[in-house]
C-alpha cells in the first residue's frame, strides 16, 4: 500500500542543540527505511521544517504504528496529511479498459 505523508516538525520544546541532534537520529532512521523500501521517495521543503514523501506498508497498522512511535521525532512531528496513492501506470491500465475488468 502506498501513501502520500507530510509532516511537520515542531521544535518548542528543545533548545537548538537539541532539535538538531534530534533530527540528525531522525535523518539516519529515514536513510535507512529508504534503504530498506519503505519510503519510496523523501523530500525536505525548502524554507519549511516540512518533510513530505511516499511510503509503502503493508497495512493501515503499519502506517501507524511507524507514525505514531517507530520515527525517532515522533513526538515532535505534526502529521498534516496522509492520502492513498496507487501506481500512475496502473491508473492508465484502468484507463485503457474503461475500468473493465
Amino acid at each position: 500500500m502506498l501513501f502520500h505523508v507530510s509532516f511537520r516538525v515542531e521544535h518548542t520544546r528543545l533548545d537548538r542543540d537539541e532539535f538538531w541532534d534530534e533530527w540528525e537520529r531522525e535523518t539516519q532512521a529515514a536513510i535507512g527505511a529508504i534503504e530498506a523500501g519503505v519510503i519510496k521517495s523523501l523530500y525536505k521543503v525548502a524554507g519549511q521544517r516540512r518533510v513530505i514523501g511516499i511510503v509503502e506498508v503493508e497495512s493501515h497498522d503499519q502506517l501507524d504504528q511507524i507514525v505514531m512511535g517507530a520515527l525517532p521525532m515522533s513526538h515532535h512531528l505534526t502529521l498534516e496529511e496522509v492520502l492513498p496513492v496507487r501506481e500512475y501506470t496502473a491508473f492508465a491500465d484502468d484507463v485503457r479498459r474503461r475500468w473493465q475488468a
